[in-house]
């Protein structure tokens, strides 16, 4: 089955409103980044024009959230402030769909940026400018802390501890007054670090991305289930905090190390739903439908599934749930959660 092929299944449950709550837009092709000499990503270009081609491949998305990928930052300027040109740009993409000149989806309808909390209380001013840059959308921040000490893990910039540096946390405390939320990224074996930071900020709304990004690359290959137990009770744990949610999603990536990661030919969406399925069911069952979002992180995520497939994947995850707890995965919790009036 070839990857078109594999994206023409049918399109299940077809009029199920979606609300998409974690995609990134970017340029990464070397003319746009003086002195690259080759793109940073297998999905060089993801802006609109490609992000509407999937929004508009079957199902009914409805509005879109998009989430901090280090695109567009301002070139000049103080260095805490570079951020908010990611923000600028993406609520041009806003206001563009915004006219209804491309279609009914609410595209980046939410924004969540960057800012550096390490900053402490000297934050503040970078989010009011993230806030007056956002046009009404900016939503909250999120902060990467995916780090491992095997370096075929971790990204090469990425440190350990940070959520639990006094200064970020420092940082983090800014958010609630100014009503904003936290995305958190980080991995398995880390999670014991967003445990203690729900703890400690029980009033800050917080999201999990990516249902704690189970590891299957390094170190890690070929143990994903002697792992799994250990990532099934830090998740449990993390759900007594009521202030987190989590982000169903981002299984599609090559941490996991599932078989369907640039597979050929591709997974169809039953097969997705059986490889997914025990970490799926695990956080639905720890966290409830009413805390809980399916995600298509894509651009990055198409490496493991086309967009109509990887809908249909979770669709299919979601076959026993309710009515009301379909409603919750698919739009209501990320409406909540991201307060978006989605049409």
């Amino acid at each position: 089955m070839t990857e078109a092929a594999a994206a023409n299944e049918p399109i299940l449950e077809p009029d199920l409103p979606i609300v998409d709550p974690h995609h990134h837009l970017w340029d990464r092709r070397p003319a746009s980044r003086p002195g690259s000499g080759k793109p940073s990503s297998a999905n060089p270009l993801y802006l609109l024009d490609q992000l509407l081609a999937d929004l508009n491949s079957g199902h009914n998305i409805r509005a879109t959230v998009f989430l901090q990928c280090g695109s567009m930052y301002r070139a000049g300027g103080p260095p805490e402030m570079r951020p908010v040109g990611e923000t600028e740009f993406v609520n041009g993409v806003a206001a563009m769909s915004a006219s209804g000149q491309y279609g009914e989806t609410a595209v980046c309808a939410g924004i969540v940026g960057h800012a550096d909390l390490m900053l402490g209380d000297a934050v503040t001013p970078v989010l009011e400018a993230h806030i007056a840059a956002g046009g009404g959308r900016f939503r909250g921040v999120r902060i990467l802390a995916d780090w491992d000490a095997d370096p075929a893990v971790s990204r090469a910039t990425a440190v350990p501890g940070v959520y639990l540096s006094d200064a970020f946390r420092r940082g983090l405390a800014r958010l609630a007054a100014l009503n904003l939320s936290f995305d958190a990224w980080l991995l398995e074996p880390q999670l014991g670090d967003l445990i203690d930071l729900a703890r400690a900020f029980p009033e800050q709304p917080i999201v999990l991305n990516h249902v704690g990004t189970p590891l299957g690359i390094g170190v890690y290959a070929g143990r994903q289930q002697e792992r799994f137990g250990a990532w099934r009770e830090s998740i449990v744990t993390l759900a007594e905090s009521p202030n987190v949610c989590v982000k169903l999603g981002g299984l599609a990536m090559h941490y996991p190390g599932f078989p369907s990661y640039r597979a050929n030919p591709p997974f169809t969406s039953a097969q997705l739903c059986e490889e997914w399925k025990p970490y799926i069911e695990t956080c639905i069952e720890a966290f409830g439908a009413d805390r809980c979002m399916f995600e298509s992180n894509f651009p990055v995520d198409k490496a493991g599934a086309a967009y109509p497939v990887l809908w249909n994947a979770f669709k299919r995850l979601a076959a026993g749930c309710s009515e009301t707890e379909k409603t919750a995965l698919f739009s209501g919790t990320a409406s909540r959660f991201y307060r978006l009036a989605v049409p």
